[in-house]
This record gives structure tokens, C-alpha cells and sequence, in this order.
């Protein structure tokens, strides 16, 4: 289907079938210069190696496609492994009064943050809802996310909360880009009720519902996502849910240790969580449960930078052996469409390698949503998940910040140019 020829450099993260990559991709981050790749008609790839070796393997097949990949790197697709994109009301308001000093917890109680989204997805139609979500689908796409894990949340209610998981199946069914979707009812506690009434409501009503969606096949859900943090859902309450949501089949992914150290991390690994989002405030204790347990640490770099937060412990972890993935947190709070901007942050703010930042948003991304056996790395048998940049070393990605509107020229899912950057045919990225 699809012949991508003579690339400068074709990094391919991972070059023997490793789930996810530990500290350094130094040793593990694989990169094959004069490279050229095969995706064939079920969009799986079928060859990588070195450019001549590839012409005399394929000389005699045809393809639908063939790109000239001379100067160029190729790049597995990105991974996002943290949005919420699903919502109504933006909180461009709310910008300026953290800029003046207000807290996130003081935006909350004051009836804004969360509460004030939740006000406005719950009076929005479906339409409406998947209109915005696709127009952000689209831009995280041109920015070379091919796989994005997609929250609900924004309801806190049952009728709004399958309102929004109905909008991510349609995208999931309609879209090229991947979608793993996640149910975040616990995302807050509804205004009316106290956190074990909410807590109660979930297990007892949304849980049962979504499992009766899923057996039907209405609706696909992966994942449960619970805020566990001071003042919202306390532990106890988060165990219930994420042990709830284990029972009908759901991965563990869920937020914590963001605000205060809440032992999240603790109960994450013990629960046998996939994964475990934030933790500007994990302790150590919670650290060497997580590498031990390999519950993935997802990482948010735009959100300790927009908050102002301490930055989470990224080297700790790594060094203690956590599997470490990346997540733009695209959100009201979090305006933020790009992985590659998302890397950068995490190499200057978080100190993290550029080798460990690609292997965050590729391969480690794509474990902590449980995929990846299919995607992640450019290996035989994956998904044709593919980014083309006008470059001749990778690592401009990362070291061009903000600069990926220019740098991208294309985006492959499943073997299929799903965008092709004209800007690149006619200027110099550098």
C-alpha cells in the first residue's frame, strides 16, 4: 500500500519488541539512517530496514502510494496519553485570574474550573459536542498524535456522561486518528452531593449502565479515571470506584498525587493500575511501588507549567525504573494541542533526555493505554502509525518549539497520508 524510501534517519523507538522503554533510550531507542519502510493493505507494517535491502525485497510489488523520504525523518506516530477534549465553555477567563495568583483549588470553589465546564457540556447538544471535538481531533492529528486516550468527566451526571462517551465512540467509528476512551464520572464531586453519595451514584447507577453499553456494543470504554485528591474523591472513595470499574473490565488510569500527597500512587499499584497521571506530589514510597508494580507514570507537563506547580519528580522515577509516558492534558485548564510541545517542556522543565521524552510520547504513551503490542514503534506487525518531518535529524521535533506547524509534512495512520503539509514541498523547516 504505502512505500516510505531512503529516509535520513528512521527511528524506529524500539528495535526488539520491548513494551516500553525503561530511563535512557540511549540503549534502547533505535534509529536506521538510509531506511525505508513497507505498510501494506491491512495497514500493518510489513518491512523496515535499510533502503537497497527494501528495493530488492518489494521489486516486484506495486504500491498505492510512495513517498520520497530523501533529507526526511520518519517517526512512529505520537502517543497522547492524557486529554480531556470532550466539553463546552471554554475558561479563557479563568487564564487571568491564575495569572493574577488564584489557585486552581480557589477557581474551584469559587464555582468556576470544573463546575463552570460542567454547566455548559450538560446544556450542549451531542452535535454540538462532536462538532468541537473533531476540530480538536484534527489539530492534535496535524501535530502527529495518532493515538490519544479520550476522557468523559464534564457531566458528573449519568445522562451527560454517556452524552459525552457517545461523542468519543462516533469519533472512534468516524476518525482516522486512535482513540482510547476513558469514563471520568469521579472527575469531581456534583454540586448537591457529598463525595460518598457521588461515589455511591457511580457504582451503583453509571458503572452498571456503561457495562450494559459495552456488552451491547454501543459504546467502547477502556479505561476509569477517578480525581483522587484533597477536598474531591479521598482514597477510600477512590478504591471503591477504580476497583468497580476493574470488575466490569476497565484499565485503572486515573489522576493523583496532583495537589497533595494523597497515596495514590500506593493504591494505584496495589490495585494494578495501568497507569497513574500527575504526581507533582508522589512519594517515594510511592515511586518504588510504581516501577515495581510497572504501573505507568503519565506525566503533564503543560499542566505543573500553567499552574505553576512544582514539577514531578521525572528523573526519580526514571532512575527507580518507572515507566515513564507523556500526556498533553488538553482541557480548559490546559489549552494545549501538541505533543511536541509537550516533550519539549518535559526535557526543560522536567530534565528528562530527549531519547526518554520520544520514548514517553511514543511507546511508553501507547503502554500506558494498553497498546503497545500495536502501536508506538515502527516495528513489523504494528500499526502503520507514521510521522514525516522536514528534517534531517529527529530531534527537531522537540528542539523547534512551537515550530511543528511548519515542521510536520506528514501524518500516516494505518498506511493512509490523513495530512500532508503543502508548507514543507516549498520552504526549509529550519
Amino acid at each position: 500500500r504505502l512505500l516510505l524510501e531512503n529516509a535520513q534517519q528512521l527511528v524506529l523507538v524500539c528495535g526488539r519488541r520491548e513494551r516500553y522503554l525503561r530511563r535512557d533510550g540511549a540503549a534502547g531507542l533505535a534509529v536506521l539512517r538510509g531506511a525505508s519502510l513497507v505498510v501494506g493493505l491491512d495497514g500493518c507494517i510489513k518491512a523496515v530496514g535499510q533502503a537497497d535491502v527494501i528495493r530488492n525485497q518489494f521489486s516486484e510489488a506495486t504500491f498505492e502510494k510512495i513517498i520520497d523520504c530523501s533529507g526526511k525523518c520518519v517517526l512512529p506516530g505520537l502517543v497522547d496519553a492524557h486529554t480531556h477534549p470532550v466539553w463546552a465553555g471554554d475558561r479563557v477567563h479563568e487564564f487571568a485570574m491564575k495569572l493574577a495568583g488564584a489557585s486552581y483549588m480557589e477557581i474551584h470553589q469559587a464555582g468556576g474550573g470544573i463546575h463552570f465546564t460542567v454547566e455548559h457540556t450538560r446544556k450542549a447538544t451531542e452535535e454540538e459536542l462532536f462538532s468541537t471535538f473533531k476540530h480538536r481531533l484534527e489539530r492534535m492529528l496535524r501535530a502527529g498524535s495518532t493515538l490519544v486516550e479520550c476522557k468523559s468527566g464534564y457531566g458528573l451526571n449519568l445522562e451527560t456522561e454517556l452524552k459525552m462517551l457517545r461523542v468519543i465512540e462516533r469519533a472512534r467509528r468516524s476518525m482516522d486518528i486512535g482513540i482510547s476512551s476513558t469514563y471520568c464520572g469521579a472527575h469531581s464531586v456534583p454540586k448537591g452531593k457529598t463525595a460518598t453519595e457521588a461515589t455511591d451514584d457511580i457504582i451503583n447507577n453509571h458503572l452498571p449502565k456503561l457495562k450494559e453499553l459495552k456488552l451491547s456494543g454501543e459504546i467502547q470504554v477502556n479505561n476509569i479515571d477517578v480525581f483522587c485528591e484533597k477536598g474531591v474523591f479521598d482514597l477510600e472513595s477512590t478504591r471503591r470506584i477504580l476497583q468497580a470499574g476493574k470488575d466490569i473490565g476497565l484499565q485503572i488510569n486515573f489522576h493523583g498525587d496532583e495537589l497533595h500527597p494523597m497515596k495514590s500512587a500506593e493504591l494505584g499499584a496495589e490495585l494494578g493500575a495501568r497507569a497513574i497521571s500527575h504526581l507533582e506530589e508522589v512519594s517515594d514510597e510511592g515511586i518504588t511501588a510504581m516501577a515495581r508494580a510497572k504501573c505507568a507514570a503519565v506525566l503533564l507537563p503543560t499542566t505543573a507549567y500553567m499552574l505553576r506547580l512544582k514539577q514531578p519528580q521525572a528523573r526519580k522515577m526514571l532512575e527507580e525504573g518507572v515507566i515513564v509516558a507523556l500526556g498533553s492534558d488538553f482541557n480548559p485548564n490546559a489549552y494545549c494541542f501538541s505533543m511536541p510541545m509537550v516533550m519539549h517542556l518535559a526535557c526543560v522543565n522536567m530534565k528528562i533526555s530527549m531519547n526518554e521524552a520520544l520514548a514517553a510520547a511514543t511507546i511508553n504513551a501507547a503502554y500506558a493505554l494498553g497498546k503497545s503490542d500495536t502501536h508506538g514503534s515502527l516495528e513489523i506487525g504494528k500499526q502503520g502509525d507514521l510521522v514525516i518531518i522536514n528534517s534531517s535529524r529527529w530531534e527537531h521535533l522537540i528542539y523547534q518549539f512551537g515550530g511543528h506547524e511548519a515542521l510536520i509534512n506528514y501524518v500516516i495512520v494505518k498506511g493512509k497520508v490523513v495530512y500532508q503539509n503543502q508548507m514543507c514541498e516549498t520552504m526549509s523547516s529550519y
